[in-house]
């Protein structure tokens, strides 16, 4: 059967049999089948859905087209977490540093910006010098010298989701529950960790809105990962605002390193703290989630997570002294204020409408070729539940292009609701989803 035939009968609403799922993997990896040939297979799947067996089958085949490391000298203590993307979403940049100073091994693999979210490697790439793309053998290096390693997915890795992720974010099929499960379970078996915390994000910032989504995406993918071998559970949490202050790839560098030198927004702490908890124990450091958050606040606070970091910086290639110097990051040479309207509560600030502006001024993508700049990107300087009066400034967007200011001022303004009581708390974490 011809990619065409193939196209047709997923077109068509009929399931995919294993070889032809297999064959698609396989002409993806080689170059046989054209990229307008697997946007449009891909385009098929988001409108007509993939079952279990197919979506395992895709999840198999992508894993296959490329090598699983083995990572056995490290025993169960090799642990990873990934993110569905939301905006704002930075706290890969400080767990990984963190479980690694526990005594855990975090081989992180991680990805570039999709739709409106950020991406890891675009956010740590801009730091000077920093090599995000390390042979296998380069990483293994790292994770012996340092603890943890912050990659892009390597040539030998999952190699067909190289292909598919990056035509996914440029033909709005990233929201599809089997394309997510196998670029991300893919990668995350490829890689050879015995652990795996999935933050699965739901609500307006984030690639799935609705929370019942957000669980069965959550649910297939620890199935996934268990029935693989693979210690998996997933923490479902909110995505409607933005996760810390800042947006825009050098911004929340600064941002987590705030955090890592012992300060940070409160809600990028928490969720940071939770999440390499839970790596901690899933990577058997300890059995006890209290003391997994104790020990992580500690090396928050004495400074071994900031040393971590560094010398993972130094030994990837990047400038050190950024850390403890983050002014060494690139700067942005034109700001602009976005003020209250009125007096009362910031209600709420939709993160999607502030992640599509930030995307405007420069720090996301719209076409697979387009050029990050790492300084561009959004302060939040007013949060919901926290007071204002009318001219006081909410948000601050950070460009040196500004061709399509006009447009990221009208996002930015649409983005803030101010009302005249504070909205109600509410927890980060909506649900755990654990194996079956």
């Amino acid at each position: 059967m011809t990619i065409i035939d193939i196209i047709r009968k997923k077109r068509d609403g009929a399931p995919l049999s294993d070889a032809e799922i297999q064959g698609f993997v396989a002409g993806v990896t080689e170059g046989t089948i054209a990229d307008y040939q697997a946007a449009a297979l891909l385009m098929a799947i988001c409108i007509r859905g993939m079952d279990a067996r197919e979506t395992a089958t895709l999840t198999e085949a992508m894993v296959h087209s490329g090598i699983r490391l083995d990572l056995s000298r490290f025993g169960d203590r090799a642990v990873d977490k990934h993110s569905t993307g939301g905006v704002g979403d930075k706290t890969s940049i400080i767990i990984a540093p963190a479980a690694a100073a526990c005594g855990a091994i975090v081989p992180m693999m991680s990805g570039r910006g999709l739709g409106h979210t950020g991406g890891t490697l675009d956010k740590l790439e801009s730091i000077p010098g920093f090599r995000t793309a390390l042979a296998v053998d380069e990483m293994l290096q790292v994770l012996d010298a340092t603890g943890c390693a912050l990659i892009g997915q390597t040539r030998r890795i999952a190699p067909a989701d190289r292909v598919l992720y990056s035509l996914r974010d440029v033909t709005a099929t990233v929201e599809s529950l089997p394309l997510i499960c196998a670029s991300i379970m893919s990668k995350k078996i490829a890689e050879g960790v015995r652990g795996l915390v999935l933050d699965v994000k739901t609500g307006r910032g984030a690639v799935l809105r609705d929370v019942a989504e957000a669980r069965a995406l959550a649910r297939v993918m620890v199935d996934t990962g268990t029935r693989d071998g693979l210690r998996t559970e997933a923490l479902i949490t909110r995505m409607d605002v933005p996760l810390g202050r800042a947006v825009g790839n050098a911004l929340e560098v600064v941002e987590c390193l705030e955090v890592l030198h012992g300060g940070g927004p409160e809600d990028l702490v928490d969720l940071s703290e939770l999440l390499a908890a839970r790596m901690l124990v899933l990577a058997g450091v300890t059995a006890s989630e209290d003391d997994a958050r104790t020990r992580v606040r500690a090396v928050l606070k004495d400074g071994r997570a900031l040393s971590t970091l560094r010398r993972t910086v130094a030994a990837q290639g990047g400038d050190p002294r950024v850390v403890d110097d983050p002014s060494l990051l690139p700067v942005a040479s034109k700001t602009h204020s976005i003020t209250a309207t009125r007096d009362g509560y910031v209600s709420e600030l939709h993160a999607d409408s502030l992640g599509r502006a930030s995307s405007l001024l420069g720090a996301g993508r719209v076409r697979v070729d387009d050029t990050i700049d790492p300084a561009a990107g959004i302060m939040l300087w007013r949060k919901p539940g926290e007071p204002v009066r009318a001219g006081d400034a909410v948000l601050e967007l950070h460009y040196n292009d500004g061709a399509r200011l006009a447009e990221a001022d009208v996002l930015a303004r649409e983005a803030i609701v101010i009302a005249d009581e504070p909205p109600p708390h509410v927890s980060n974490v909506i649900d755990r989803i654990t194996a079956a």
